[in-house]
């Protein structure tokens, strides 16, 4: 079950963020899309650039989605790609 802030969040489309990168505080846009993974069709906010872990793991809890960046990809506690399948 989607939280309210995640269920805003993919009605939006995007959301902007502060992240810490190379040491500085920037804010930067992660955009919702849907990642096919075998048979499971879900979404997750993206952002196209290099982002540390622990930050892709705060921003996963924060805002109940899954999080990607160029280097990687984090879901919140606790979940899965199954968690967050569409319909």
């Amino acid at each position: 079950m989607l939280s309210e802030i995640a269920r805003n969040i993919i009605a939006e489309g995007s959301i902007k963020k502060r992240v810490t990168r190379s040491g500085m505080l920037q804010q930067m846009t992660f955009r919702v899309r849907k990642v096919i993974a075998g048979d499971v069709q879900y979404v997750e906010l993206f952002c196209d650039r290099t982002i540390d872990m622990s930050e892709l793991v705060r921003l996963a809890n924060e805002t109940g989605l899954p999080v990607e960046a160029q280097n990687g990809k984090a879901f919140p506690n606790g979940t899965s790609a199954i968690d967050f399948q569409m319909d």
